[in-house]
């Protein structure tokens, strides 16, 4: 057992494994508020649901256009500076959430947060490209999904008991897991980013670029991105299906509690379910997908997630959400290391930050959405409702996928 262990952690560089235990502590710590933030500020606000959901839509929305800006910043001044940057961020307006008292301090600081988790997790992403050759990077995005999910197996569980009690110790430990990594990241990690490559790059399209815009969106910028239509439609698709899982994990707690009655202390057994399946299970399950095509795979993913979401509907209480939770987690499971694979291979190595920027324009036009249309759907028909409207959703985008891999190049698949 120890030889094995031993084996994994050499088939990759020391710092892939400082990114995997930044994650760790940095995860643990923001999960154990995440959840429960509506529940939070609808406690402290005392508003609709679907202005309180406002909130997670602008922090989404902000990430949006912070989504432009990181790409062109993890492939102009490197990924290391953009992900100390957002981890700091992140810890600061975690500290001063728990003293936010109107609605005006939350949108602020959920504008700071949505503006900040861009930049780590596309500096991430390309870091963990620019480290790993193409036929290990599956392997290494589930590894990276099973360090997050088993540190997300703890916080909620740890914060639901402690928003129990008190909401402040939560606020502690998210702050503090945010400041610890962007600390391990500034005086442990190197740059990966290789200029010489940008550089050579830009010194070819010396002259057919004639005007550069200043956050990098002109022809040799996200305008080559733009121009791929195939990726561009898979991006619009995972962004629309993602819709159905948003909903679940942003608006079931306060459904759940506000219909049903089930308290945080209990409910955050629910997302630690998903986090331990991802510990447990994603290993496996990527030993099956990797023998599929990329974007079948994907496809098959947004199904399971619009059954997950849908399901909700049928449920009246602990373990019926619990069952959500879990078949949730396969359509989770079976997509998202696939998907980022499948980015991290088409894009030009120059060209990795923007990629990995619009992808998670997907995630985060999905989470914009998400409580709007779910907030929208509570308010003026019923809470029901929402799950049948998450489960329409994703299962348009899943045969918009299918469709993709008909048509595709061969380039996108098999997984290696």
């Amino acid at each position: 057992m120890i030889s094995k262990i031993r084996l994994l952690y050499n088939q990759y560089p020391r710092q892939y494994w400082l990114m995997i235990t930044g994650i760790v502590i940095s995860t643990a710590g923001g999960s154990m508020i995440w959840p429960f933030l509506l529940i939070y500020a609808s406690g402290k606000l005392n508003l609709p649901l679907s202005t309180v959901a406002a909130l997670i839509s602008i922090n989404a929305g902000t990430g949006l256009f912070a989504s432009f800006l990181a790409g062109t910043l993890a492939d102009k001044i490197g990924r290391k500076a953009v992900m100390v940057f957002s981890l700091a961020v992140n810890g600061i307006a975690y500290f001063f959430l728990m003293r936010a008292e109107t609605y005006p301090h939350f949108v602020i600081l959920m504008l700071l947060i949505g503006f900040s988790n861009p930049l780590y997790q596309v500096g991430a992403d390309a870091m963990l490209a620019d480290m790993i050759p193409s036929e290990q990077r599956t392997d290494a995005y589930a590894i990276n999904r099973i360090a997050n999910n088993a540190a997300f197996g703890i916080g909620p569980a740890v914060g639901g008991f402690l928003a129990s009690t008190s909401y402040n110790l939560a606020f502690y430990g998210a702050s503090a897991g945010f400041i610890i990594y962007s600390l391990l990241l500034f005086f442990l990690a190197r740059e990966t980013l290789d200029k010489t490559v940008s550089e050579a790059k830009g010194n070819s399209s010396v002259g057919q670029v004639k005007a550069e815009s200043e956050w990098g969106i002109q022809s040799e910028g996200y305008g080559r991105v733009f121009k791929d239509k195939g990726y561009m439609a898979f991006v619009a698709l995972i962004g629309l299906g993602l819709i159905a899982p948003s909903m679940l994990w942003i608006l079931m707690p306060v459904y759940a509690k506000t219909n049903f009655g089930v308290p945080e202390a209990l409910y955050g057994w629910i997302p630690t379910t998903n986090a331990f399946m991802c510990v447990f299970i994603q290993y496996g399950v990527t030993q099956v997908t990797r023998k599929h095509k990329t974007l079948l795979v994907t496809a098959a993913g947004m199904t399971i997630y619009a059954f997950g979401a849908g399901s909700v509907a049928l449920m009246t209480g602990f373990w019926g959400f619990w069952l959500s939770m879990v078949i949730l987690t396969f359509g989770e499971l079976t997509l998202v290391p696939t998907a980022s694979k499948y980015v991290a291979d088409i894009a030009p190595a120059d060209m990795r930050g923007r990629y990995m920027s619009l992808f998670w324009v997907g995630w985060g036009l999905a989470r914009t959405l998400a409580p709007l249309i779910g907030g929208y759907l509570n308010d003026n028909i019923s809470p029901r409702s929402i799950w049948i409207g998450g489960l329409l959703i994703g299962l348009t985008s899943a045969v918009g996928l299918f469709a993709i891999d008909k048509i595709s190049k061969p380039q996108a698949a098999p997984l290696s």
